[in-house]
């Protein structure tokens, strides 16, 4: 629980004084104040209900009595706009046997995190919002962090964030199978390289091969449809409809190339105008 949290829970209780349907006649105050939530967090404390997160010292807690929550369940408690993706997405959804060496998030750049802030207070305290700040209680701010307990944390920035879903009976949050696949083309360096994303598409998109067109087609650039297009139809042979008209952007005479983190190679595919800049013989 984020002191964020905990502050706008206190606030609802002296503005209802009503806690699980029970009336609180003892709270005669009508707003809370920063001092009424130290008291109440202490108080919580002493009382060994919540102790203070030992990487978020200030800002959040875990209830003592709970279950143990993982890396993933505390990042998206304590950042709450990003969601699990990339190598650490492929590895939930099980695309992949390659264990994580550390733990990958999406979230908002900070800009567009400050916005989402701001409409999730709005949303939280309505009306209240102005008198919640007045008494110095705590603000949805974004929180840096690299590292949970030991498990090393990349946050990836985006000014466009995909698709996500959230796990039942958990807090956390992870790219949906469509966007993951989308991930993987993108940036091929946050999930394995480019050869891994290779023959994670050989071994899976079979199966999945209906939400990677869709999010492909709708959300993905021209490189990304003329990536998609060649290990889809020519390298794969499970081209349709959706995958031909990814054509229009295939351009004769640039420059694209399979694996964006290698050097360009002469040697390319005729119909998706792409330098195929790696070795391939493994997947034919």
């Amino acid at each position: 629980m984020t002191r964020y949290t905990l502050g706008v829970e206190i606030y609802r209780l002296y503005k209802e004084k009503i806690y699980e349907g029970q009336i609180l006649e003892g709270l005669k105050k009508n707003q809370a104040s920063k001092s009424d939530l130290l008291r109440v967090i202490n108080h919580l404390e002493a009382s060994g209900i919540l102790q203070e997160h030992e990487n978020f010292r200030g800002k959040a807690y875990r209830y003592m009595s709970g279950k143990v929550e993982h890396a993933e369940e505390d990042a998206c408690i304590i950042d709450p706009f990003c969601y699990v993706s990339h190598l650490s997405a492929m590895s939930y959804h099980g695309l992949t046997n390659r264990l994580p060496t550390h733990l990958v998030l999406s979230s908002p750049d900070p800009k567009n995190w400050s916005i989402l802030a701001g409409k999730q207070m709005s949303k939280d305290l309505g009306s209240h919002l102005p008198e919640y700040e007045s008494e110095g209680l705590p603000l949805l701010t974004n929180t840096k962090f690299s590292k949970i307990g030991r498990t090393n944390i990349q946050r990836v920035h985006s000014l466009r964030l995909g698709a996500f879903k959230s796990v039942k009976n958990r807090s956390v949050r992870v790219s949906t199978i469509g966007r993951t696949f989308l991930d993987m083309l993108q940036r091929p360096q946050l999930c394995g390289g480019m050869r891994h994303v290779i023959e994670v598409f050989k071994e899976h998109a079979g199966t999945y091969l209906m939400p990677i067109v869709y999010e492909v087609d709708q959300y993905g650039g021209a490189i990304d449809k003329v990536r998609a297009g060649y290990l889809i139809d020519e390298l794969l042979g499970m081209g349709n409809e959706t995958t031909e008209s990814w054509l229009q952007f295939a351009s004769r005479g640039g420059s694209r190339k399979l694996d964006p983190s290698e050097e360009y190679f002469p040697k390319w595919s005729e119909k998706w105008c792409l330098s195929l800049n790696m070795d391939l013989a493994e997947f034919l």
